[in-house]
């Protein structure tokens, strides 16, 4: 994958799963592809829920269906394309999820878009670009999931995409690290709003997940030097992130909402 992967490297052991989802449906943004939201929609198809995923790249999204429902069954898994920036669309997502097996259990929000740029050298374009689809594209499809799930009287769950970036600085992601902040303090407002119809709303946040379109857009250097600060001394595989994903919309986190959960050892 990179010249980040050396020998040292061992990949954990992929545990199986243990129906914790069964009988569930669930929405997945920005699933399409090897990422974190292609790893969650898998899990939670193993785990046994119904998955609709969607992604604004309609071509991979389509091959990741097909790929999904050769595996799990055309009847579990379903796709739609949504870009999270549009309002109509999100609108047209839940309307479509809400229809799909007879209602909507778990949303989770995984749409994000990154960047590097000096703030200096920043330009609003950048900027606004950002922040429109990771922060504005979460809070659009978590107000629409709690509107659904209101509206169906079901205990739904959301999990939001956050990142250690929330928390700590980094050079050149002034706007990322500002949007996946705004993440976090959206997951724990819209938690306390939530809890009045019984729906949780938690976040996590990864450090470095690595996945092949982390690798196109991201320098060697810079991989190695975000690895080095990982104290298990690798990256995590986006099914580890995952995993975490599927506890918070798990009957086992019953008792966890407004919490954002590090998936590594860099919580300040």
């Amino acid at each position: 994958m990179s010249s980040v992967e050396d020998s040292r490297y061992q990949a954990p052991p992929y545990h199986p799963a243990h129906g914790l989802l069964r009988g569930r449906t669930a929405v997945v943004t920005a699933a399409a592809g090897a990422g974190i939201g292609g790893a969650t929609a898998r899990r939670f198809l193993e785990e046994g829920a119904r998955v609709l995923i969607s992604d604004a790249h309609t071509r991979r999204l389509k091959e990741s269906e097909s790929a999904l429902a050769a595996e799990f069954g055309a009847d579990q898994v379903a796709s739609l394309p949504c870009d999270v920036t549009d309002e109509e669309q999100v609108r047209a997502l839940f309307t479509h999820a809400g229809q799909l097996h007879g209602g909507l259990d778990i949303v989770v929000n995984n749409a994000g878009l990154g960047g590097t740029a000096a703030l200096v050298d920043m330009t609003d374009e950048q900027w606004t670009r950002v922040l429109d689809v990771t922060l504005n594209g979460t809070f659009r499809c978590t107000r629409a999931a709690l509107r659904a799930l209101k509206d169906s009287g079901r205990p739904g769950v959301v999990v939001n995409n956050a990142s250690v970036v929330g928390w700590r600085a980094q050079t050149g992601q002034a706007h990322y690290a500002a949007a996946k902040a705004g993440v976090m303090a959206l997951t724990r407002c819209a938690a306390l709003e939530a809890a009045e119809f019984g729906v949780r709303v938690n976040a996590v946040a990864p450090s470095l997940a690595m996945h092949p379109h982390l690798v196109k857009v991201t320098s060697e250097e810079l991989l190695a030097e975000l690895t080095a600060r990982e104290a298990l001394g690798r990256y995590a595989e986006p099914w580890e992130v995952a995993n975490v994903i599927v506890f918070l919309a798990s009957g086992y986190s019953s008792y966890m909402t407004g919490e954002t959960v590090s998936v590594s050892s860099q919580h300040p």
